[in-house]
């Protein structure tokens, strides 16, 4: 899942998906184009503001697009979890920093330059590969924006790219750079390895009390209490105010009439279409099936690849083509059909699989409608509660007597710490959502008054801070016997390693692995294949992979295995240097070099750019818009900190 997320958020494609340029609009933020103003900034670059709801919407976009190359829903819990909304926020902020710096070079997109480049777009061509107007409109409606928005979104994009661009283009990647990193990359090394049997060669004795007190002083980090919180909290959602709300049988049946076509299922069909140029290779092509041709064999012939003529399971509704759409669902399944001439192609239609339309009646969904009734009137009713808990906080009362008068959802919490643990271990705060609420209760202090913190899914809550216990030393009485398992790991350890040395520096004077692993209770001595540093052959680690390149051949060392539990001792027994590069690894690897000069470039250039403009954070709207930080443990996202932290900016037309 986390790699999923990582991929997603790295990847680019300036210009060529359609996906990727709808996700490149949505880091502008022209709030004058999309929506109104929101609550606030949560950044300022020079002199422009970075909006919470541009965060949120970009932020958003990019959740959707990683749910779809990951192919399951990402959550934003879990976008939070990869660091994904400090991603989005460096990405803001550095390009924030590149339009303004573009601004002051009064760099501009002349109409004809646009017009031109909205020709050649991808996007926007038709069956013919040329602009087609409709595929334009198609474009900017699934976008939402009018036609002038997104020629002007469009016109700072292309500016945008042409600056950075500028900066990378002339990139040179030396030979001898390319040559080294070959060297690196493909030499590769064979190993005579052994790992030593630690639980019947070393034995730990039991530590004594000055033993302890030594690992625990050197320790203490480790052996703290966290701070606790006593909390009152007040919860309002829209799910518990659906409780109490009681929808007819009648007023459901009255909603199913109205909404009875969102509970059938439409027919769906898979469609495959191959396009022609006109209605003569159409026909020749069809005369070719009826020959014996297959589908997929005359596609081919026309230049079309299978993921190009297949449509997909879809619903006739799904087809823009009102004529293709009628013939694709008048066709039997597995038929050919004669030429369809289209708005915009003569195709061949076939259909391979065919799921018939589903109906639902009345007492099939009852009860899907009465939930969706009554999730919309609680909906309906929540600003209302809202005001009222507002209106009686305003008049002094208690959080306890708020929801006792409006019969809301009441905790008291005895203790909790930042991660909602109570000194047991135990969930403190039996909500699915708390980090925002968390990260209000302790950035909060006794009797101050705080503001509502709106959670997930509808759900808005208060929280009132009554006790706070500060973070403590724990004693070496409380804590004596994590103090003894980490003396005795740490021995464990030390004594491993020193009993590795004494093999390797033996294996160095010429003493045999095999004599040496009998010696450290292996079973065997075993023989890697050849590997490089970016391989981990089985039985050797990360570590011991990285060790066998620092030593030469005929030489022996050792590092910790995958699991940290012993050693592994080994002998460097070959060294295979790289091979000549054929001219297609050359250009892959200059590529590669390339590119990586280039983000260092760019990264360099934005970060220049924010120390000159100035780039404030506005934390506390930060914090109410992730939700993601807890307390004084808040982060500023990697490219907002010191100078030495690189910016996330994508590299343009790569």
């Amino acid at each position: 899942m986390l790699e999923a997320l990582r991929r997603g958020s790295t990847g680019w494609v300036a210009k060529v998906l359609f996906a990727l340029l709808v996700f490149s609009f949505a880091i502008w933020g022209v709030a004058d184009v999309f929506t109104g103003w929101g609550r606030g900034a949560i950044a300022k670059v020079g002199s422009q503001e970075i909006r919470a709801e541009d965060f949120q919407r970009t932020f958003q976009n990019e959740i959707n697009m990683i749910s779809q190359q990951a192919g399951q829903r990402i959550s934003p819990e879990q976008a939070r979890a990869a660091g994904l909304d400090e991603r989005v926020v460096s990405r803001l902020i550095a390009w924030s920093a590149v339009e303004q710096h573009a601004d002051k070079l009064n760099l501009a997109l002349s109409d004809e330059a646009l017009a031109e480049g909205l020709q050649s777009d991808e996007a926007f061509a038709g069956p013919d590969g040329k602009f087609n107007r409709f595929a334009f409109e198609n474009v900017i409606n699934r976008l939402g924006v009018s036609e002038r928005g997104f020629l002007h979104l469009r016109r700072r994009d292309e500016v945008r790219e042409q600056l950075t661009s500028a900066l990378v283009n002339g990139i040179a990647v030396p030979p001898a750079m390319i040559e080294l990193m070959n060297t690196w990359r493909n030499e590769t090394r064979t190993v005579d390895y052994f790992a030593i049997n630690a639980d019947k060669m070393v034995k730990v004795p039991e530590p004594d009390d000055a033993q302890l007190k030594a690992t625990y002083e050197a320790n203490l980090s480790s052996f703290m209490a966290p701070e606790y919180r006593k909390l009152s909290v007040l919860v309002l959602s829209v799910d518990e105010l659906k409780k109490a709300i009681e929808i007819s049988d009648a007023e459901a049946q009255e909603r199913y009439e109205h909404t009875k076509a969102d509970y059938d299922t439409p027919e769906r069909r898979r469609v495959q279409q191959i396009a022609f140029k006109d209605k003569a290779a159409a026909e020749e092509a069809k005369k070719a099936i009826d020959g014996g041709k297959s589908f997929g064999d005359v596609a081919k012939e026309s230049g079309a690849q299978d993921s190009d003529i297949d449509l997909g399971l879809i619903s006739k509704d799904r087809l823009i083509d009102k004529k293709i759409a009628d013939a694709a669902f008048a066709l039997e399944k597995d038929k050919v059909s004669d030429p369809v001439e289209g708005r915009f192609a003569t195709v061949l239609l076939r259909v391979s699989d065919v799921q018939p339309a589903v109906t639902r009646n009345f007492a099939d969904v009852k009860d899907d409608v009465k939930q969706k009734l009554a999730r919309e009137r609680a909906e309906s009713e929540l600003q209302a509660h809202l005001d009222q808990v507002e209106d009686q906080r305003s008049g002094g009362k208690t959080l306890k007597e708020i929801a006792d008068e409006l019969k809301l959802q009441f905790y008291e919490v005895a203790e909790t710490d930042r991660n909602n643990r109570d000194s047991a271990g135990k969930t403190a705060i039996p909500l699915t959502d708390t980090s925002a609420l968390l990260t209000t209760a302790f950035g909060s202090g006794l009797g101050i008054e705080n503001e509502m913190v709106e959670l997930s899914n509808g759900t808005y809550a208060w929280v009132d801070v009554s006790d706070i216990t500060a973070q403590k030393q724990k004693s070496l009485d409380d804590v004596k016997d994590q103090v003894k398992a980490l003396f005795m790991t740490q021995e464990r350890a030390r004594l491993v390693a020193d009993f590795a040395d004494k093999l390797v520096e033996r294996a160095n004077n010429g003493e045999a692995m095999s004599r040496l692993a009998t010696e450290a209770g292996a079973q065997r001595v075993s023989e890697t294949p050849p590997f490089n540093r970016t391989t981990e052959p089985q039985g050797m680690s990360k570590a011991a992979v990285a060790r066998a390149f620092t030593v030469a051949k005929g030489q022996a060392a050792s590092a910790p295995d995958t699991n940290d539990k012993t050693r592994i001792v080994f002998k460097v027994t070959t060294v295979n240097p790289a091979p000549a590069l054929s001219e297609t690894e050359r250009v892959t690897i200059g590529t590669d070099l390339r590119n990586e000069i280039a983000d260092e470039t760019l990264g360099e250039y934005v970060m220049a750019l924010q120390r000159q403009l100035g780039t404030h954070i506005f934390q506390d709207e930060l914090r109410r818009v992730t939700g993601a930080a807890t307390g004084d443990d808040v982060q500023q996202p990697h490219a907002l900190s010191q100078s030495t932290s690189r910016p996330d900016i994508n590299r343009p037309g790569n």
